[in-house]
């Protein structure tokens, strides 16, 4: 049997200067770095913030355009229920949740996995709810050039349910329509088929 192998790299100057900084924040708020429970924690903390935040090395313009293909198909193309994690800004505590996106093509359809992708993209940022939907939407609707555009995020914040207000169960709703879904019965149409089980 092969060894386990992990396959995430990092960059070996960043992963130890951000690892200094950790090992500084379990210092000062009155931990024994050198415990053996702690002793990786630092590095282990390093890696784990470049991964949640590799979204600022990749760009989703160049995603979708690496799989846009010709097609003559003009209805709606609904991904829905796309898992998402990211970093709250203001906290950098955990946001997650799902993400339902449709477009209508026009001319040109886009390889299904490159939506997720595009979600992870930004996910993967310091952000705010708001700014996350505003930025899917946008480099959807800019690249890809469809007849309409449609994102709704739902996600609950960790720095709502574990500090502040510690309010459990709130889940916050952002949307964002470009196009033919800035019509009222297109909308309605993804509203409807976002929120329904065709199972």
């Amino acid at each position: 049997m092969a060894p386990y192998r992990n396959l995430e790299e990092y960059n070996i100057q960043i992963t130890n200067e951000v690892k200094e900084h950790f090992t500084k924040i379990v210092e000062d708020i009155g931990e024994d770095v050198t415990r053996e429970g702690l002793l990786k924690t630092p590095e282990r903390a390093a890696k784990a913030m470049l991964f949640l935040t590799q979204g600022y090395k990749q760009d989703p313009q160049e995603i979708l355009k690496g799989a846009m293909f010709a097609e003559d198909y003009d209805d709606m193309v609904i991904i829905k229920d796309i898992e998402l994690y990211s970093l709250c800004e203001h906290h950098m505590l955990p946001f997650f949740g799902k993400a339902h996106i449709a477009y209508i093509p026009n001319g040109h359809i886009v390889g299904l996995s490159k939506i997720p992708r595009i979600v992870d993209v930004f996910a993967r940022r310091l952000q705010v709810q708001e700014r996350l939907t505003h930025d899917i939407l946008e480099c959807i609707n800019t690249t890809l050039k469809p007849k309409g555009v449609a994102v709704v995020i739902e996600a609950s914040h960790m720095c709502m349910m574990m500090r502040g207000v510690q309010k459990q169960n709130s889940v916050t709703t952002t949307s964002g329509f470009r196009g033919q879904f800035e019509k009222i019965e297109t909308r309605n149409e993804f509203l409807k088929l976002v929120s329904s089980d065709l199972s």
